[in-house]
């Protein structure tokens, strides 16, 4: 039966188990349930006759989830929290009578949906610092290789290996914080009933001093500190948008980085890794595409249109609840979640063994060095008792010339011959080749990553050291 129905690829093939479970009907019914018996035990403390007995069985049940039973209730009643409803009073006989008392159907969705987002972001945050443990550890043992740095992907000046890869951090430092914040403000509705005024609740405890104090107890039961002073039947949906902004946000990190390795790998300057029984093209057998890299690119494009989802959806609420949200966050928020640890899954996978090829990186910068050096060669001169101005019309010149040697003609650059050639120089194809090391052109570049790493990312690396031990970046091709 399974293969004649859709799946999504973002569970059968792309995210982890780990995340996979935490949005699968399990983990989400039985947590409704540990949210009912959060709610009985909070009304039992504050008054209520309900007994040790009824909590124990609702307990007991958590995990005993009859679908059968739901789906076919479901059916008739037109109402998926009720059908759950039903079905766990069918299993706690005893507690029947006081399962979801008080409470409205919000009280378990939505309460459900933050307790899941914060789970899933513990995964995400592990990712997360698992990626930027790999690239601090590529930016600092490539951190003094030469290589050519790109304005408009057209050579510009030199940078190295490593002082690129600092850039790829920095982004996801940014993400990082984020997330730090994101979770931190994560908080639960409540219990305050259809409309967020708690009425349900004044009419049982006929005391606003025991009401006030629902919320509090519930939430801390729950593993949280804060709930939302006021609501109207649901948590306000700009906390959705605010997740998925951040999931959005670290899309675009990784999409960047998979954008840079596939032009990179292009030049055939890296390489992402490629095993020894893959196979690059249907037709082209000696091909080796970058498959990992245009994954990332696609899901990054998913999650940063699904961040849209939130935004439309907040903004289109009506008062205190319409149910015009429901559908679309069933699969907007599991999706970026599922989604975006795809994409970290295979960061990880990338830059766990990113290849650097040093004498290709080498070749292409001797192809271009020359007008890059041309400030140095002129000051070279000067020394030498050349005329500044003089001598910049003439490397110009002799610059056009060479270049248009190269892409008319193919031929290579000759530029250094040009000027050694030309007397008002004064200067020896030897001298002009010793100015046009590249190790000489890097400015800061190899210093600006150890002072990166050392005064940025190790004090977050420490922080958070324990997270990127025994993580499984293994993925399917």
């Amino acid at each position: 039966m399974e293969n004649n129905i859709y799946q999504t690829p973002l569970s059968g093939r792309y995210a982890s188990k780990e995340m996979n479970y935490i949005w699968s009907n399990n983990s989400r019914y039985s947590t409704w349930r540990k949210l009912w018996v959060a709610l009985a035990e909070t009304e039992k403390e504050l008054g209520l006759n309900i007994t040790d007995e009824q909590i124990y069985q609702m307990k007991e049940n958590v995990n005993n989830i009859d679908y059968e039973v739901v789906r076919n209730r479901e059916k008739e009643c037109r109402h998926d929290v009720m059908a759950h409803v039903y079905e766990f009073g069918e299993k706690c006989p005893d507690a029947k009578p006081i399962i979801h008392l008080g409470a409205t159907s919000c009280y378990v969705t939505d309460n459900t949906e933050v307790i899941l987002m914060k789970q899933a972001l513990d995964i995400i945050k592990q990712k997360l610092v698992l990626v930027i443990n790999n690239l601090k550890e590529f930016a600092d043992k490539n951190k003094h290789i030469p290589c050519l740095g790109y304005t408009h992907f057209q050579p510009a000046q030199l940078t190295t290996v490593g002082k690129r890869a600092t850039l790829w951090i920095q982004d996801l430092l940014e993400d990082l914080k984020e997330l730090d914040f994101v979770q931190e403000n994560l908080k639960l509705l409540g219990c305050k009933g259809t409309t967020g005024t708690s009425e349900s609740f004044m009419k049982l405890f006929k005391d606003e001093e025991k009401v006030k104090q629902i919320d509090k107890k519930i939430a801390s039961k729950m593993g949280f500190e804060k709930t939302f002073a006021v609501s109207g039947q649901t948590y306000t949906r700009k906390m959705d948008s605010r997740v998925l902004n951040l999931l959005a946000g670290i899309a675009e990190s990784a999409s960047k980085f998979a954008n840079d390795m596939r032009l990179l790998q292009h030049e055939k300057e890296l390489e992402e890794p490629f095993e020894k029984n893959q196979i690059g093209s249907s037709a082209m057998a000696y091909k080796r595409n970058p498959m990992r890299s245009e994954r990332i690119n696609s899901l990054a494009r998913h999650v940063i249109v699904l961040a849209n989802d939130t935004k439309i959806t907040s903004s289109t609420q009506w008062l205190e609840r319409t149910l015009d949200d429901s559908a679309n966050r069933r699969i907007s928020i599991p999706e970026g979640f599922l989604a975006t640890d795809a994409i970290l899954k295979v960061y990880a996978n990338i830059t766990e063994n990113i290849v650097v090829y040093e004498n290709v990186i080498r070749a292409n910068i001797m192809k271009e060095i020359p007008f890059m050096a041309t400030e140095e060669i002129l000051m070279n001169a000067v020394l030498k008792g050349g005329d500044r101005q003089e001598l910049h019309e003439k490397i110009r010149v002799h610059s056009m010339e060479a270049a248009k040697q190269v892409k008319e003609y193919g031929k290579p650059n000759d530029l250094v011959q040009r000027i050694a050639e030309d007397e008002s120089f004064g200067l020896t194809e030897q001298e002009i080749m010793g100015i046009l090391l590249p190790e000489n052109l890097c400015g800061r570049a190899k210093n600006q990553v150890t002072d990166f790493i050392e005064e940025e990312v190790n004090p977050i690396l420490e922080k958070n050291q324990e997270l990127i031990k025994n993580i499984d970046t293994k993925i399917e091709v």
